[in-house]
């Protein structure tokens, strides 16, 4: 695959503390970027994701997905999921992300956002399944949407933009330290497939 040439810093951490964040800006040309959102949209088994808050089970507007090198269940706001085996598309994406990061990866959450109206609240990725302090890879295709962090004490916040086609990577302690979201806008109306390549550990 041919890498597209990298404008943005990869090793800059864009955390002032506790955690690091690097953003590698476009790691794919807007041609495959393109293509690969086009390939997900149609051969991804999206569903609807499922909530159980106080007692009461939530139906969301975005859609999920979750993939595996084996049918890892994986526990998040009181739901279960098992998941699926890779498709093409998530192998050749999953072996890019692991050449830029030099992380390895057995499994990916993605998510669907229909518009822009349609976000995530804060929270950090801190689930028992997850390998502790391991690296988090976020993959975005389609619109390109405000993404922001939270020091959990010292409530300072970081945000960045992420691009078609473009790459952030979540490592050390920053699941521990800061929450993160993705802030709904009526300024976005067309749709975004993120990617989020995780350690499941057994």
């Amino acid at each position: 695959m041919q890498l597209f040439d990298i404008e943005a810093d990869s090793k800059q951490n864009h955390l002032p503390y506790d955690g690091t964040v690097n953003y590698y800006g476009k790691v794919v040309s807007s041609q495959q970027a393109d293509h690969y959102f086009d390939v997900l949209l149609r051969s991804i088994e999206w569903e609807n994701d499922q909530a159980v808050i106080f007692g009461r089970q939530i139906i969301t507007k975005r859609k999920v997905a979750w993939y595996g090198d084996r049918g890892y269940e994986y526990t998040y706001s009181n739901v279960n999921k098992y998941a699926l085996a890779w498709t093409d598309a998530l192998i050749e994406l999953k072996a890019l992300v692991e050449q830029l990061s030099g992380e390895t990866f057995n499994s990916c959450l993605l998510n669907l956002y229909h518009t822009g109206e349609e976000g995530m609240a804060w929270h950090s990725d801190g689930e028992i399944d997850l390998k502790k302090n391991g690296a988090i890879a976020s993959l975005s295709f389609g619109a390109e949407r405000k993404f922001a962090f939270k020091h959990k004490q010292t409530k300072e916040k970081v945000e960045l933009y992420l691009e078609h086609g473009s790459l952030l990577v979540m490592k050390d302690t920053t699941q521990s330290y800061w929450l993160h979201r993705l802030p709904p806008t009526k300024k976005v109306s067309t749709a975004r497939i993120n990617l989020t390549f995780r350690t499941i550990v057994e």
